[in-house]
């Protein structure tokens, strides 16, 4: 071999170090890309609430914030933003870019709204990716004192006997409240007046001064109204009756049976969050609302804690939708 076949001792060099420099270049990129990642959120995240404050929605909505600040290394608030039955936060949130902006999605904005509006200014299914399903809150039917009713076959004799002289109360046009009374109007063939608010908190406020006859409320909401006597429960739309008002009977029981309404809420995202975002806030989202604190403070107010994968979430969704579309077109349940 000639001198000529020998590589050069420099060229030995520069290919050692070309080859050393991607190695360590290799090193350094891929720590960073984990990095990059993993810190997300790295700003406070904005938790979109679509009513009023003072309903169970805002109840489920902080105690998951305060257990998701613990862990996920940044603070997450509730923002209120009541309006047109939930569209408006939908709408806001829909369009967010900032990948720090989340919704409590829940019955009405989901599975409500897109068959009672003609046109609705998000799409439920498209413009959103499900990151939990949160808790149920079944629906108590309360009347106020001055009703001379204590049971539900009692209320349903009372407002028969003043047709269209009375009215209920919801959180609004499309709530879980307006639902869960019109769906006990259908069931027992019963006539009375609803008058939408803006939220949870200025319907009671009302209901609580007599300016009501009753409502359909979540239980998280409106316990510490009956224990204190300012209302009366004649009946729970939950399956079986709840630990915290032994004595009253479910809507079953009193004459119609398979009757259910329980109020749901679930996490929601704008359609744009990252994949590995959705993954890593569905995983704390779980954690959270099975904490210990926020189970006491969850099972508390009557609420079932459920905590499901982005999957369970959507497939409850799919479900919910199918069973409100036939209600809704049944009870011909209108925006007003």
């Amino acid at each position: 071999m000639t001198s000529l076949d020998l590589p050069s001792p420099s060229a030995d060099r520069r290919r050692l170090l070309l080859t050393a420099g991607g190695l360590l270049t290799a090193g350094a990129l891929a720590p960073s890309l984990v990095r990059a990642q993993s810190t997300w959120p790295n700003k406070s995240i904005r938790f979109v609430v679509p009513f009023a404050p003072g309903g169970s929605s805002e109840i489920v909505a902080r105690s998951t914030a305060a257990e998701l600040t613990k862990t996920l290394g940044q603070s997450v608030f509730v923002d209120n933003k009541p309006g047109a039955a939930g569209n408006i936060a939908m709408q806001e949130v829909a369009r967010a870019e900032d990948q720090h902006t989340l919704i409590l999605g829940h019955i009405g904005t989901l599975a409500v709204n897109p068959y009672i509006f003609p046109k609705l200014p998000y799409d439920p299914n498209k413009d959103f990716k499900p990151i939990s399903l949160l808790a149920k809150v079944p629906s108590l039917y309360v009347v106020h004192p001055s009703v001379p009713a204590k049971n539900l076959k009692e209320f349903l004799a009372y407002v028969k006997s003043k047709p269209g002289r009375l009215s209920y109360g919801s959180a609004g046009n499309g709530s879980a409240g307006h639902l869960a009374f019109e769906y006990l109007k259908m069931t027992a063939d019963l006539f009375i007046l609803h008058v939408p608010y803006r939220g949870t908190g200025p319907m009671m406020t009302d209901l609580l001064a007599g300016r009501l006859e009753g409502s359909a409320v979540g239980a998280a909401a409106v316990l510490p109204f009956i224990k204190a006597g300012k209302l009366r429960c004649i009946a729970t739309g939950s399956t079986k009756r709840l630990p915290q008002l032994p004595d009253v009977p479910t809507v079953a029981e009193q004459g119609f049976p398979g009757f259910e309404m329980t109020q749901w809420y679930g996490m929601l995202a704008p359609a744009n969050l990252a994949a590995p975002n959705v993954a890593k806030l569905s995983e704390h989202t779980m954690k959270a609302v099975k904490s210990p604190e926020s189970l006491e403070r969850l099972n508390a107010d009557a609420a079932e804690v459920l905590g499901g994968t982005p999957e369970q979430f959507s497939q409850f969704i799919a479900a919910e939708q199918a069973r409100w579309q036939k209600v809704i077109a049944r009870a011909s349940i209108k925006p007003d």
